[in-house]
């Protein structure tokens, strides 16, 4: 079982930068991945960026260049810096993890934080 709980979400102006973050219960090693998904209103929840446990990363083409997502083993935390924020970025980001399961993988979510950007 993984507990993943998120902070960082806010009110910004559109340019602005935002930092997320995520920490797990348990080593983020232990892991087969851990990123960022997003969903806006009325819209399917999306991949924003995930990194693999062989250091790979998939960022959505929309936040290319603008969002960097990083990890510190010994906080057990998972980070996504926004930078020029845009009003298309607003959504709910949830955290992600996916781990090692008998027959397959299992996925974990957090709650969720709320990403406003105003135009």
């Amino acid at each position: 079982q993984v507990e993943l709980v998120e902070s960082g979400g806010g009110l910004v102006q559109a340019g602005g930068s935002l930092s997320l973050s995520c920490t797990a219960s348990r080593s983020i090693f232990s892991m087969d991945a851990m990123g960022w998904y997003r969903q806006a209103p009325g819209k399917q929840r999306e991949l924003v960026a995930v990194v693999t446990t062989d250091g790979s990363t998939n960022v959505a083409e929309s936040v290319k260049g603008r969002f960097t997502i990083s990890g510190d083993g010994a906080r057990h935390t998972v980070f996504l810096q926004m930078n020029s924020l845009k009003p298309e970025d607003t959504a709910v980001y949830f955290c992600y993890a996916e781990t090692p399961a008998l027959f397959g993988s299992r996925s974990y979510w957090g709650q969720g934080t709320r990403v406003t950007v105003s135009s």
